[in-house]
């Protein structure tokens, strides 16, 4: 089997979509189910349906685009991942494998390629917690990570609910079915750029992911007592956020001695009130990611964050209530896609390295319905969720033969 991967029509169309953006190029901003989200879906459903695939989407916005196999019967093979980007982000986060998977059910279908399983494409909703805190909303829902209460459960900034804008959205009906049955998928593969730097520094084509690094987030409401900036002694001030700014420093510190070097943490939320600055802050809502490939690691990094925000408040006089929104399990990828990978990358001449994800996917959850596993291609300098995010056409393209290659032969 020939197989010729459209390099310029693909990154044609990852232009086409990056250029669906609440925010002027080069900065890509897609928050689910803002109005340019809908309108970016509707550009990929529409090139979906000139390649004559089966296209359905759920009550949360999953979107699935079926090519039908000889045994349609058989669970089928998965390939996708997500469209939505945090505000100021960049283009190929994502959407690479979205439209590179795309092309590689494209590529096999112009080689003459008959897939025995079905090849389905998914794009999932809300892989970025932009909106409402929380990563990876659609695929959590498909594996049964997250339940039907999150509908009425889960809020936005302005206090809309999940059920709320989903329904303004047009995607009805009961989260309750949006689970995907045991064996479904008899595997799932999914594109994305590495968001890293090692892959450029090393010289290598294509990095075979072997575990997703396991994600928590934590909220934190810090409320003292206001006062005018000028007219407060600083001996009898409750600031709010300078106990936010403390704890913050004692995320970093945990992360930093936990012994291992893939643990990280980031306070990436600091919204203070009344955000003034001649008012002393009385309170503060601010949220932190904690990750790490080691489980019980990443659990002791949240037990002393948790500590270290109680003395905090016991020493500035203030209320800290902590929250963990989500405290995620390490996904390990599957040796037979990982296999099928390592073959595909020979079949076509391309180096390789398996490596961890330190970011999280939804391969992650994937994983825990279905044997997967992820394909990194370089990204410049390991620069992500930035405008300058970059990938060549070249790295695009192959990563995307590869994985039209695997795609086969896990189908076949």
């Amino acid at each position: 089997m020939k197989l010729h991967i459209d390099k310029d029509r693909l990154a044609r169309e990852l232009d086409q979509l990056a250029s669906i953006s609440d925010a002027p190029a080069p900065v890509v901003t897609r928050v689910v189910f803002t109005e340019a989200d809908l309108r970016a879906r509707a550009f990929l459903k529409g090139l979906c349906s000139e390649a004559g695939l089966q296209i359905r989407e759920d009550a949360v916005g999953n979107t699935f685009v079926r090519w039908v196999g000889i045994e349609p019967k058989l669970p089928a093979v998965g390939t996708g991942s997500h469209i939505d980007a945090i505000p100021n982000a960049g283009r190929f986060d994502g959407t690479v494998g979205v439209l590179g998977g795309l092309e590689a059910i494209r590529a096999l279908a112009r080689a003459g390629f008959q897939p025995r399983r079905s090849i389905e494409l998914v794009i999932f909703t809300a892989e970025e917690p932009t909106r409402f805190g929380v990563g990876c909303l659609g695929s959590r829902l498909l594996s049964g990570a997250l339940d039907a209460s999150a509908g009425g459960r889960l809020k936005d900034r302005e206090g809309k609910t999940l059920d709320d804008v989903r329904l303004a959205a047009n995607f009805s009906g009961s989260l309750d079915h949006i689970r995907l049955p045991d064996k479904y998928y008899h595997a799932f593969v999914e594109l994305h750029i590495e968001q890293g730097p090692i892959l450029e520094q090393e010289h290598i084509d294509l990095g075979i992911v072997t575990a997703i690094a396991a994600p928590a987030g934590m909220r934190f409401w810090i409320e003292g007592e206001g006062g005018h900036a000028g007219a407060v002694p600083m001996a009898d001030r409750q600031d709010a956020f300078l106990a936010a700014a403390e704890i913050a420093l004692c995320i970093e510190s945990a992360a930093k001695a936990s012994g291992g070097s893939d643990t990280v943490a980031t306070t990436g939320v600091c919204d203070v009130f009344p955000g003034a600055m001649n008012s002393i802050p009385s309170q503060v809502r601010m949220e932190a990611d904690v990750r790490d490939i080691d489980l019980a690691r990443r659990d002791r990094v949240l037990d002393k964050i948790m500590a270290a925000a109680e003395q905090v408040a016991a020493r500035r006089r203030v209320s800290v209530t902590t929250e963990v929104l989500n405290a995620d399990p390490p996904g390990r990828c599957d040796p037979m896609v990982i296999t099928a990978l390592t073959c595909a990358c020979e079949a076509h001449r391309a180096s390789s390295k398996r490596m961890i994800s330190r970011a999280y996917h939804d391969s992650l959850f994937m994983s825990l319905i279905a044997p997967a596993a992820m394909l990194f291609i370089p990204c410049r300098g390991g620069v992500s969720h930035r405008p300058d995010e970059y990938a060549s056409p070249e790295a695009i393209a192959r990563g995307t033969l590869v994985l039209a290659e695997a795609l086969a032969s896990l189908s076949g």
